[in-house]
């Protein structure tokens, strides 16, 4: 028999090593709905942390679609889809999502985490190739993990490493070869470089799979993603509605209608999940009703970056460059970004320090986030905060 207190006396040892490495995740207790303002221990702060990029997490529409369905649909469906848990409200949204992305089908996960795990497996064998970015989203990396297709990796975003693993690939005889990228890169705001991607894939007869978590409802035009911002089609698309379409959670794989139907039959999150719940589908289908039109949104969200960008640059911040409503605040040691969350918090800021195993070690930083409905006045008052919190701690 194993000795469990032997094995708890090592868990804890491992906690505790977590802890005294300054690398323990703590929790906050919200008591309100998710938005621009939270709050937490009964104070109002200011929230720059979650991926509320239009702030539809509490939009009366969503709510309504929500509280409408389960008027007449009920709370959940207490089955997998293939036995009794397909809806017509499902159906709805996964023809809604294809039709917003231009592609033949949809079909929906509990989380785009199931939806990227579920991919590669039914799809591609030991035969077959699949080429990752360094960076990619655990999720791409777990799902890689469970196929049985030979595994190469390219520099994040190097495209001359990427033609050398498509060249070794190739000469590897590979029968299929997929390239598999995240649209943006969550931890820097990077944009995947998607014009160069695709043609390094039509040169090599490769086949190209986006997540697009942080970009479906905001980026490119109508807020259909990276691709459309860049101008160009990838075969497979994967996303959330668990960010801009609403904060919820679920997620979905999009393509042509011959990847859908095999993904259907054989992607085990989805044969072996319960089918999403109506209040969060019905919030779906208004939350993509709603991204449509919000041009006004998308402006205001990437105005708001911008200025914020600016006036962390001129506090003498160091940032990672890019153009997405994720900016990154650098600050190398994991113990500082942990002891500038708690001082920002402290004068009414709430944000996470993000540090190893999350981001590489020596890269620690707090990731802002913007949200389009914060205000010229809410910015102001954040960055006063990064200022004194950052001289505080001593991070400028």
């Amino acid at each position: 028999m194993p000795d469990v207190q032997f094995f708890l006396r090592h868990v804890s040892a491992t906690l505790a090593a977590i802890d005294a490495d300054g690398l323990y995740k703590r929790e906050r207790l919200i008591t309100s709905a998710q938005g621009a303002h939270v709050k937490v221990a009964g104070r109002d702060v200011l929230n720059l942390c979650a991926n509320n990029y239009l702030g539809l997490a509490d939009h009366p529409a969503l709510i309504a679609a929500a509280r409408a369905a389960m008027a007449d649909h009920g709370y959940g469906m207490a089955s997998v889809r293939f036995i009794c848990g397909t809806q017509d409200l499902h159906r709805e949204l996964e023809a809604r999502i294809a039709r917003f992305l231009g592609k033949d089908d949809s079909i929906l996960f509990a989380a785009c985490f199931d939806a990227n795990g579920g991919l590669f497996e039914p799809l591609l064998g030991p035969e077959d190739a699949i080429i990752s970015d360094a960076l990619n989203h655990a999720s791409i990396i777990d799902g890689i993990r469970l196929c049985k297709a030979k595994r190469y990796r390219y520099a994040n975003s190097d495209m001359a490493d990427l033609e050398a693993q498509l060249k070794a690939a190739r000469a590897d005889g590979a029968r299929f070869v997929m390239i598999a990228t995240d649209g943006v890169f969550s931890m820097d705001g990077y944009l995947a470089k998607l014009p160069e991607i695709v043609a390094l894939a039509e040169k090599y007869g490769a086949l190209t799979m986006v997540d697009d978590c942080h970009a479906t409802g905001f980026m490119g035009p109508q807020g259909r993603g990276t691709p459309a911002h860049a101008g160009v089609e990838v075969d497979i698309l994967t996303g959330t509605l668990g960010k801009a379409l609403g904060g919820a959670l679920g997620g979905y794989i999009a393509g042509p209608q011959a990847v859908i139907d095999l993904l259907r039959q054989r992607a085990r999150p989805y044969l072996f999940s319960n089918a999403l719940p109506p209040a969060v589908v019905a919030a779906g289908i208004a939350a993509l009703d709603l991204v449509e039109a919000a041009e006004d949104l998308r402006a205001s969200l990437f105005d708001n970056a911008r200025y914020w960008r600016a006036g962390l640059e001129e506090a003498g911040f160091t940032l990672l460059p890019g153009e997405h409503p994720i900016v990154p605040v650098m600050l190398g040691d994991a113990a500082l970004s942990q002891k500038m969350a708690a001082a920002l918090y402290e004068r009414g800021v709430y944000v996470a320090g993000f540090f190893f195993p999350v981001v590489p070690k020596g890269q620690a930083r707090i990731r802002t986030q913007m949200n389009a409905r914060l205000t010229r006045a809410d910015l102001d008052f954040a960055l006063d905060a990064f200022r004194a919190a950052g001289k505080a701690v001593g991070a400028i």
